[in-house]
Formats: structure tokens, C-alpha cells, sequence
């Protein structure tokens, strides 16, 4: 996944996928779960990768996030 293109749904604008990690999330007080960090770098013409605008989300599999707002080119 990481180096892939992704595009967002609501935007229609292109990111990097730049970073895939495994992290804990917690569900609550007592509980913690497995998740993927991922960390997305704006595609923009004539910008290098990891200049300019980065962001970064957690998934689980007890959520529908990614493919509700990413759709991989």
C-alpha cells in the first residue's frame, strides 16, 4: 500500500500513501485494538514527495472509513 495513489471521494483529489505502521486504538476505557496508521501526502504538480500538505488516520477493522472516502487509483 505504501507508494500507491489514492483519491479522495469527497474531493476528488490525489494523495501518496507515504507511511503504514500497525498501532493500538482505543474502543474504551479497557480495551484496545490492532489498527493501521496511515499517513497521506498531497499530489500536486512540481511539488516533491512529503513537500507540502500531509494528514494521517487510523483504521480498524471494526470500521468502514478507508473505503468510504478513499477509492485507490
Amino acid at each position: 500500500m505504501v507508494g500507491q495513489t489514492v483519491r479522495s471521494k469527497k474531493y476528488g483529489t490525489l494523495w501518496r500513501v507515504m507511511e503504514k505502521r500497525e498501532v493500538w486504538q482505543n474502543i474504551d476505557e479497557n480495551h484496545l485494538i490492532a489498527g493501521i496508521y496511515l499517513s497521506f501526502w498531497r499530489i500536486k504538480e512540481g511539488v516533491l514527495p512529503g513537500v507540502g500538505r500531509l494528514m494521517g488516520y487510523v483504521y480498524t477493522e471494526h470500521d468502514n472509513t478507508f473505503e468510504a472516502n478513499w477509492e485507490i487509483v
